[in-house]
């Protein structure tokens, strides 16, 4: 009788234990507002999701808005003093910061988006965005008549550089007289100096109209000179109807929510993760109803091959602008390689400013 009491208040002291657990406390710090249908949005959704498949186990916060630089480590620092458990930074200039902070609380879990550096509490994550890149490549390579593409870049960073490279490969593969053109804006959101960029394109010939910009100002652009384009982030098709082709899509929900989980369990160990199609954390937006299935039957072979390995976007032959050979036949570029990129390839127009504010 004794024994059988003793398992029932030890069973009894568990569920109390779990009844009173605490919920992980998780805040994310955005580079834009979370409307800004594009990155932010993404990552909101992210959020959101993890919300809805984690329930009470977790609870969270977000701060939109937040400048790059040392306001970006007040911020999570005043987080880490309202003693969050978890704290994601979502934008590349957060590096720095976030680094700093996981070094000074070393009990918190830091997560950073679309950098490189680690700590042991402090892990970088990001997506193979080039992998859809390169297939809505595919789409604007054949959608374009006057084979001038334009393409409205944000920052001169490598992931900016390996998204232009890897869309302008994607055109270079079905059609060889195709050039890309690159303006920069030096914006991650702004929809006024993104629409002025695009209209620019637009005004030198292009009749199509890629992006890696977090509003869908571009595509409106597009949309009102009779234009294509190219979204980015998420599917904006709703934006410009009449314009949009496709666009390489984030989707962080899963790896939001599967992460937190292995932090709640007490499995996570950080690291740096780069996960692409294959584990659903980026896709390619529904085709427009203008897409000839033609069209979609390339897109649907190479990404099928990218999934299960058999085709990379990088791999050779590959060459740049002055026509040094980059990458060699049979040979594909290492991920370091890819994330320190800083060259275009050769059917790239445009430069490579030495700074932002070139």
């Amino acid at each position: 009788m004794r024994k059988i009491f003793l398992m029932l208040f030890v069973a009894l002291i568990l569920v109390v234990s779990l009844l009173a657990a605490s919920p992980l406390k998780v805040a994310f710090i955005y580079i834009g507002p979370v409307g800004d249908a594009g990155w932010t949005y993404a990552h909101d959704q992210g959020r959101l999701y993890a919300e809805k498949v984690l329930g009470n186990k977790i609870v969270t916060t977000y701060i939109e808005s937040v400048p790059e630089g040392m306001e970006s480590y007040n911020t999570i620092k005043s987080l880490a003093k309202r003693k969050y458990d978890v704290i994601f930074t979502t934008s590349f200039g957060y590096m720095d910061a976030t680094l700093m902070a996981a070094q000074e609380f070393p009990q918190i879990h830091f997560f950073h988006c679309s950098g490189y550096k680690t700590a042991e509490n402090m892990t970088a994550y990001f997506g193979r965005m080039y992998q859809p890149r390169f297939l809505s490549g595919i789409v604007a390579g054949m959608m374009t008549k006057s084979n001038i593409i334009g393409y409205v870049a944000a920052h001169p960073i490598p992931e900016v550089i390996r998204g232009i490279n890897a869309f302008a490969l994607g055109v270079k593969l079905v059609n060889p007289k195709a050039k890309v053109k690159v303006v920069w804006t030096n914006t991650w959101y702004d929809p006024a100096t993104e629409k002025e960029a695009a209209l620019s394109l637009l005004d030198a010939g292009a009749d199509v109209i890629a992006q890696h910009q977090d509003s869908p100002a571009p595509q409106q652009a597009a949309q009102e000179r009779g234009a294509y384009s190219v979204g980015y982030n998420t599917d904006m098709s709703e934006f410009a109807p009449e314009a949009h082709l496709t666009a390489p899509i984030w989707n962080w929900g899963a790896f939001y929510a599967d992460v937190l989980q292995e932090i709640i369990e007490g499995t996570y160990k950080h690291g740096n993760v780069w996960l692409g199609m294959k584990e659903g954390i980026v896709d390619l937006a529904p085709f427009g109803p203008m897409v000839p299935e033609n069209v979609r039957t390339i897109v649907d072979i190479f990404k099928k091959a990218i999934i299960n390995g058999t085709f990379d976007p990088f791999q050779g032959p590959i060459y740049d602008q002055s026509g040094n050979l980059k990458v060699s036949k049979g040979k594909k570029l290492s991920d370091e390689e890819l994330l320190s990129m800083n060259w275009f390839v050769d059917n790239v127009e445009g430069k490579i400013p030495e700074s932002a504010s070139e």
